[in-house]
């Protein structure tokens, strides 16, 4: 299982949904994937067609920033992180 660590403003938009969660996977895709079956919806605020990880969207596995394919062992911390843009 990971511990998956998810934004404020993400949560935000499915009301009830903790910022921790433990989650199966051996791999994002996977981990992502056990998020969408906990949380519907996820999949598409996080993965664009491909799928892949979106444009403004970063995930990092224990402090690695982590594509899709990038191994999740038992205990890792995985943080998904959007964006943050100004001017």
């Amino acid at each position: 299982m990971a511990d998956v660590r998810l934004p404020g403003n993400l949560v935000d938009l499915f009301p009830g949904t903790p910022r921790r969660l433990e989650l199966p996977g051996g791999t994002v895709r996977e981990v992502l994937a056990s998020l969408d079956a906990r949380v519907p919806g996820m999949h598409d605020r996080l993965l664009s067609a491909g799928p892949e990880i979106r444009e403004h969207i970063k995930v990092f596995v224990d402090g690695r920033q982590a594509e899709l394919a990038t191994p999740v062992a038992p205990g890792s911390v995985v943080h998904v992180i959007p964006a943050v843009s100004g001017g």
